[in-house]
């Protein structure tokens, strides 16, 4: 059998970035978020319910996610959403990620430095 694909050690960070983005656009229960995350991602990145349900424990605990009881399909779920202070830590989020990435990306690109030689 394959071994398992996980994700880069890296994403610190990302899921509750992306977790944000996903409920700022509207509310959603936790399963239907890990596959939105996938989705939202092409597939690239994958963070199971073990990931997902700690993170949206904690946002809500820190006032940046209210939830509700929702019936969904027969089912009673717990349907999360953005709080006016978790937007507010989207988007705080989103202007450091880009900054980073951008330089990251600077980085990587820049070729001035001939010592360094990519096999």
């Amino acid at each position: 059998m394959p071994a398992r694909r996980t994700n880069p050690d890296f994403l610190n960070g990302v899921p509750e970035l992306l977790l944000l983005r996903l409920l700022s656009r509207r509310p959603m229960y936790g399963y239907e978020l890990v596959h939105s995350l996938r989705a939202a991602t092409h597939g690239e990145l994958e963070f199971g319910e073990g990931c997902i349900y700690p993170i949206l424990h904690r946002l809500e605990a820190e006032k940046l996610l209210s939830s509700r009881r929702d019936t969904v399909g027969g089912r009673v779920r717990l349907v999360y959403k953005t709080t006016p202070a978790g937007i507010r830590r989207l988007s705080e989020s989103i202007t450091v990620w880009k900054r980073i990435t951008q330089s990251i990306a600077a980085a990587l690109q820049d070729d001035h430095d001939a010592s360094i030689q990519l096999a």
